[in-house]
């Protein structure tokens, strides 16, 4: 049934695709991640993860593209630039190559290799290009595909191991007329590459059978490098040994008339005789590890595993420049909170069974208004692991907690931690009978009076609060029937003070310590509470007061949450809504990863492996289904949702990045004094849509040309109204001052405005 349903709301809705309009949307990826680099006359090109951005080296301007402008969002493994055929071509570890023409911007999917029903799917992998009369000979876990950039099609694709087998080439090369390429675990292997038979494996001559890693032509001489990190020049076909480096070798390539051999900690640059000239043995300021290195001119440019792209000079190699683009430290952001126009970005994580080990030792990012990010590295954490979630005090907004799954809860005062809780100075508990001080603290929540509640997991007393003037005091959860073995996840308290808490054994539990510490569980079953599941993943309340809570296997909605103030027993209600005539459970038996409530009371759920449900405040629309496939996001496993109220911005948290939807999720105004409509003036380029906020709920909002004739209208659902820029959603109206007229509900607010449409 599951599967029916996704296929048929798929069916009904409208998809966006890449086709729509990329203002709506908006990409925050990590770029410290080098995976390989490129370059060209006047440009860099960096590939990191899921993203690349490009470098003019006369202007230093820097181009970043992302899934927004149409990338895949799977892990990138190489980047070439054609400068002849003004092409970069994106290589990926499932085999995916994407072509993006610099001219135009026009990006295509090449599938080929992704389709080859012959290779298994984990022997794909694209592991080197290398460019030869118009083709580039590009070398994969399987052998090696040929690609024709005039035509931008593939052609033949040769298997050159034993017997005409599948073998992992690493590298090839060209080399006095010479294809040359390493096959691991078999050899280096050669051929004309004038012979017009190549796909016969026959063709192919074992040069020297041996465990090579990399070659590589370096003017007149041709070298390789063995996995024991040797380094041979060849002599006809006979290896001559050169050198022997303390590691294995990242990377080796040709760049300006050098070669450049990129190890864990090292850049070894050797001139066209294999002299060495310079060695780098670190970049000033960070402990880095090397992945990749070329040059440009006199401009050494250095990929690093976590640290980005940094470059120095052949003249000077002493001074470094980060040209890393600003972004967060990684893109497996595990939770986000925004603030005001401040949005925090934590990385720790549990495994599904709430295990945190290998534990984390990772910063925190903060990205404020001006979209700038800022890094808080984990020397300065007070050694606090595995941040879970974050809580910003509504009070003081430069006050900012963090849950640590291992440590206990980080408190961040004017952007520097201030004090880690522990067993030592608050009532958290660790995980008793270990030897290790283990405090799991998850879910947190601020109440109205100020009191910051979080939960701890595996212990008696599971949950605990952070009074205003700093004392502690904890609370066992009667609801739960066995806390030595239940974790907890997310919190929310609800207009009675009632706190809602997600476990991972004993449904929701819900608590209220001004009413006689009254403790309640929604559980699974009927006469439990009806949940699909006693894991529970995500709870959220809405403007309605409905409890919505996502589990493992589903979703359930309690209709009020004043009946735990009045009734012993909680039942929570699955949505029904009609299918082509047929009753169907709405995500039925999806893994619910987050549930957040916009300003329109509209719902925005987060899944792990379906994308983001955008659904109406009852749950019987469904506005869209966003994922990789229609969608700018990375990753169908969504990890958290955060909406910013005052822009209505929705920011996605997926497993290989964020991004943002820029809808209309705003709260309602309480007036209409700051009323805006943006763009304004409207330019021939822009091809969104008009944002009109600071609304109040419900508002009235007319849109008429100068001579008063009605172009457009609606009842605004929150505080964002967006206008197309259309006649009633047919044809686009022509240029000129369009008048918009607000007026409240009740009629008694009114506001006027403008905006200038030009085409």
């Amino acid at each position: 049934m599951k599967n029916v349903f996704l296929h048929s709301i798929v069916l009904l809705i409208t998809f966006f695709g890449y086709s729509q309009e990329k203002q709506m949307w908006e990409g925050y990826f990590s770029y410290n991640t080098i995976k390989d680099i490129s370059q060209s006359s006047t440009h860099l090109y960096a590939a990191a993860e899921n993203a690349y951005f490009k470098k003019n080296s006369a202007t230093n301007e820097v181009s970043k593209t992302t899934t927004i402008e149409g990338l895949s969002g799977e892990n990138i493994s190489q980047v070439y630039h054609s400068e002849a055929f003004k092409k970069t071509l994106i290589g990926h570890e499932n085999g995916l190559l994407i072509v993006v023409n610099d001219t135009d911007g026009t990006m295509l999917n090449v599938v080929d290799i992704v389709n080859k029903p012959s290779v298994p799917q984990n022997k794909k992998r694209i592991n080197h290009f290398m460019e030869h009369n118009g083709k580039v000979y590009i070398a994969t876990d399987f052998g090696i595909c040929v690609y024709d950039l005039a035509i931008s099609e593939f052609g033949d694709t040769y298997f050159i191991g034993a017997g005409g087998a599948n073998v992992e080439i690493l590298q090839t090369t060209l080399f006095n007329g010479f294809i040359y390429a390493v096959a691991s675990g078999y050899g280096l292997l050669k051929a004309s590459v004038t012979n017009p038979n190549l796909i016969d494996y026959n063709q192919w001559t074992m040069v020297y059978a041996a465990n090579w890693g990399s070659v590589q032509a370096v003017g007149t001489e041709l070298i390789a490098i063995g996995f024991g990190a040797a380094m041979f020049k060849f002599v006809g076909d006979t290896p001559q040994y050169v050198t022997t480096f303390s590691q294995i070798p990242t990377d080796v390539r040709y760049s300006e008339g050098r070669l450049i051999i990129t190890t864990q900690d090292f850049v070894h640059i050797y001139n066209g005789q294999l002299v060495k000239i310079l060695q780098i043995n670190n970049i000033t300021g960070i402990t880095a590890k090397l992945t990749c290195a070329t040059m440009m001119g006199d401009t050494i440019y250095i990929g690093t595993q976590e640290n980005g792209l940094f470059s120095t000079t052949l003249s000077n190699p002493t001074v470094f420049v980060d040209n890393t683009p600003n972004g967060p430290v990684k893109n497996k952001i595990f939770a986000i909170q925004s603030a005001s126009n401040i949005l925090w970005t934590v990385y720790g994580d549990y495994s599904r069974n709430y295990n945190p080990y290998p534990l984390d030792s990772y910063a925190i990012s903060k990205m404020d208004a001006d979209k700038n990010w800022k890094l808080f590295p984990y020397s300065d954490l007070l050694n606090a692991k595995s941040l879970t979630r974050i809580a910003v005090n509504p009070a003081n907004q430069k006050q900012v907690y963090f849950s640590s799954y291992y440590s206990g809860l980080l408190k961040f005062d004017n952007d520097a931690a201030a004090k880690l809780y522990n067993r030592s100075n608050s009532t958290l508990q660790t995980i008793p009978n270990l030897a290790q001080d283990d405090i799991r603290v998850n879910g947190s929540a601020f109440d109205k009076n100020g009191n910051l509640w979080v939960t701890n997991s595996l212990v008696a007393t599971g949950l605990h609060v952070l009074r205003s003037n700093e004392q502690w005091q904890s609370f066992a959860l009667s609801g739960v029937q066995e806390p030595l073995t239940n974790s907890y996840g997310r919190i929310v308290i609800d207009k009675n003070s009632t706190k809602w808490i997600a476990t991972n054994h004993e449904g929701v539990v819900g608590f209220n310590e001004n009413h006689n510490n009254r403790s309640l569980s929604i559980k699974e079953g009927q006469d439990e509470g009806n949940l699909p599941d006693n894991d529970v993943r995500s709870i959220a309340v809405d403007n309605k007061n409905k409890l919505w809570i996502g589990t493992t296997h589903g979703l359930r909605v309690l209709p009020s949450v004043d009946s735990f103030l009045t009734n012993n027993e909680l039942n929570s209600n699955a949505i029904i809504i009609l299918e082509d005539g047929l009753a169907q459970e709405l995500l039925y038996q999806q893994f619910i990863t987050d549930i957040v409530v916009d300003g329109s009371d509209n719902k925005w759920i987060g899944t792990a492996g379906s994308g983001v449900f955008f659904i109406s405040s009852d749950g019987q629309k469904t506005f869209n289904i966003f994922t990789k496939e229609n969608s700018p996001l990375p990753s169908n496993v969504i990890t958290d949702i955060e909406i910013n109220s005052q822009t209505g911005e929705v920011f996605i948290a997926t497993e290989s990045g964020m991004v943002s939807y820029k809808g209309t999720s705003t709260k309602g105004a309480e007036n209409l004094e700051n009323i805006i409509a943006f763009p304004n003036p409207v330019r021939p380029e822009f091809n969104g849509s008009v944002a009109i906020t600071g609304l109040m709920n419900k508002c009235n909002v007319k849109i008429t040309d100068i001579e008063g004739n009605l172009v457009y209208e609606e009842i605004s659902a929150g505080g964002t109204v967006m206008w197309d820029t259309k006649v009633f959603g047919k044809s686009k109206v022509a240029s000129g001052v369009y008048m918009i007229f607000v007026s409240s509900e009740d009629g008694l607010l009114s506001k006027v405005k403008k905006v200038m449409i030009v085409r």
